[in-house]
């Protein structure tokens, strides 16, 4: 696939038909850390196969080689947001010392929180261009110095998985105290549920999780398909005039918090049931008249319910999307200029955000903008069964969490031209 636009069609209105979805890109990459950590113990099924996975892949590879060489290591971890927070503590365990850098946008995206937290651990590290964001130097075998840190939940959540999926290694453990409300607490709860499942157990009191130091047990971990990819298939369903899609493998008791998507989308006339051959989603009705919907806990999803809103003509309020804003891209201000281009907008009321879309209308052909962000290309992509025509810019950019989603689409009776 290259960054040449795509054209999509979608004539009919019916859908009906199997997805297999990639692995989960969160679960993935936090059982490649697991593994690392481990020294073999830990053995890994399914691994997603999205750019930031293997892009992390590379990177524990890659830093390996300086543990056994000595020399210095430049880790460029590109556009892989999830890689940049895990590694940036993961590599004070590793004696090598490293460059930990990314792309310019990469480089803008802020890390001092994180790194404020490592150093009061004892973590050596340093910024080599401007503080508080990479890039980093890390000089790896850290002498742990304190057992106690204290980092705001109200940033990014993988802060604190980041320094939860190191703790049972550190001679201390760690005692992690969390300042203030937290957002995403699923991804918390998946980063201890998936080191729960290799041994290492937690007690989560209060604002305080606390983690000894010690061994992981030889498992295996299998990683379940991707429940943000899901909800793109949830958005063509909602869109349809009668439309089904089985997508296999996904549980109804799922570490991911994007399984939020399921109750979401019964609000706009999608049912979902969990059979033997898989999660079977099918149009029912037009759903309910829910306005206010909070992302808090699953902000990855809020991309795909603001275009299907704008699509559909509902005005809809959003809220839990601050974290939005340090994304691959300032996801709302894109998501206000995309929809704009229908009659559509957002306001801004505090943190509250109101999608107004009583005034748009359906352009025979409309072409879309990403950012460099994956969602912004897989949320809009469901809208071309509403407008006749669709173009995306810099199609590539799916590659970073579900890289055969042009592929499925085709699979599916979308034409597609470059």
């Amino acid at each position: 696939m290259s960054s040449i636009p795509l054209t999509l069609r979608r004539p009919s209105k019916v859908i009906q038909g199997t997805v297999q979805l990639t692995g989960s890109k969160s679960e993935s990459n936090r059982a490649l850390i697991i593994k690392a950590l481990s020294r073999g113990a830990v053995k890994v099924e399914n691994l997603s196969a999205a750019a930031d996975t293997v892009i992390m892949k590379k990177a524990l590879t890659l830093a390996d080689t300086s543990r056994e060489t000595g020399e210095s290591v430049t880790v460029d971890i590109g556009p892989a947001g999830t890689a940049m927070r895990f590694l940036t503590s993961y590599l004070n365990l590793v004696e090598g010392n490293f460059i930990l850098t990314g792309t310019e946008r990469m480089q803008q995206r802020p890390i001092g929180i994180l790194v404020d937290a490592l150093k009061t651990l004892g973590a050596n590290i340093e910024y080599e261009k401007k503080s508080g964001f990479p890039p980093l130097e890390i000089k790896g075998g850290m002498v742990q110095k304190k057992q106690s840190v204290h980092i705001k939940g109200n940033v990014s959540s993988q802060y604190l998985s980041s320094l939860l999926l190191i703790a049972a290694s550190l001679k201390q453990g760690l005692v992690l105290e969390i300042e203030g409300e937290l957002t995403s607490r699923p991804y918390v709860t998946m980063t201890l549920d998936m080191l729960q499942e290799a041994g290492i157990s937690h007690t989560w009191i209060d604002n305080t999780i606390e983690i000894a130091p010690q061994e992981f047990k030889p498992t295996t971990i299998y990683v379940e398909p991707d429940w943000s990819a899901a909800s793109y298939w949830y958005a063509i369903v909602a869109l349809s005039k009668k439309g089904e899609v089985v997508l296999p493998g996904l549980k109804a008791h799922s570490l991911q918090g994007d399984i939020a998507i399921v109750d979401i989308m019964t609000h706009f006339g999608v049912a979902s049931s969990f059979q033997e051959d898989g999660l079977h989603i099918a149009k029912v009705n037009e759903g309910t008249d829910k306005v206010l919907f909070d992302f808090k806990a699953c902000p990855d999803l809020a991309q795909t319910i603001v275009a299907l809103a704008a699509a559909i003509r509902r005005d809809i309020s959003i809220t839990g999307v601050e974290t939005l804003k340090i994304k691959e891209t300032d996801r709302l201000a894109a998501l206000k200029n995309e929809i704009e281009k229908f009659g559509a907008t957002i306001v801004a009321d505090g943190e509250t955000y109101h999608i107004k879309a009583k005034e748009a209308y359906a352009p025979k052909q409309v072409t879309f903008d990403t950012y460099e962000d994956h969602r912004m290309a897989m949320a809009f992509a469901p809208l071309a069964l509403i407008f006749d025509e669709v173009t995306i810019n810099d199609p590539v950019v799916v590659e970073k969490s579900y890289p055969n989603f042009w592929e499925h689409l085709q699979q599916q009776g979308f034409t597609i031209e470059q």
